[in-house]
């Protein structure tokens, strides 16, 4: 990451502000710059861990939705060559769970949807076709309601395979949350992208 570059992702965090990246060449799909997500850290609730480093990253409108089997293909590619590959399209599961053996990123292909992050009483999103969310390992989350089209394009971390849980973590899975590795690249740009100055390593 250049200097220049450094310097504007500290200016956007620390203003709390959403705006465009300067001195980012790499630019997002469609020709459009890259989309800054949203971010925020979710704190265990109850049985659901979370993640108290990695935050949620929400972005809007990283693709112009074209169909839901259009989008959900450039998505798998987006996706494949940001070093986060697609591993199914489905939906999100109506019940609370999380993943201990991978980061997760969803794009959202066609339809919208409401999701619960967080656990039960957690925080509540709406998400529409060509959004994108990055949920850090431990994330709980689930689908409140849904419209009939809504597809969702699941991806992970190359070497990375999800798992479901839905009770609290034991040590040992508490452990390996904490030291799972993640790409350098962010999933909607690549190496240029905004989860790099987001998402810090140990």
């Amino acid at each position: 990451m250049s200097n220049t570059e450094r310097r504007t992702f500290i200016k956007i965090i620390t203003a709390g502000a959403v705006g465009s990246f300067a001195g980012i060449t790499a630019l997002g799909q469609d020709g459009r710059s890259p989309v800054i997500p949203e971010s925020f850290l979710l704190d265990a609730n109850d049985w659901v861990p979370n993640n108290p480093v990695l935050p949620v990253l929400l972005y809007q409108g990283v693709l112009t939705p074209k169909g839901g089997g259009e989008t959900a293909s450039t998505f798998e590619a987006l996706f494949e060559r940001t070093g986060w590959p697609a591993q199914w399209r489905n939906g999100v599961y109506s019940f609370h769970h999380y993943h201990s053996t991978a980061h997760e990123v969803l794009g959202f292909a066609a339809g919208s949807a409401r999701l619960m992050l967080g656990g039960p009483g957690g925080r509540e999103v709406k998400v529409r076709a060509g959004d994108v969310a990055v949920l850090p390992t431990g994330t709980g989350h689930c689908r409140l309601d849904a419209t009939s089209d809504f597809l969702v394009v699941g991806a992970y971390p190359r070497d990375q395979s999800w798992d479901i849980c839905r009770e609290a973590p034991t040590a040992a899975m508490a452990e390996r949350m904490a030291h799972l590795v993640f790409p350098n690249s962010d999933p909607t740009v690549g190496r240029s992208g905004p989860l790099l100055g987001l998402w810090k390593r140990a």
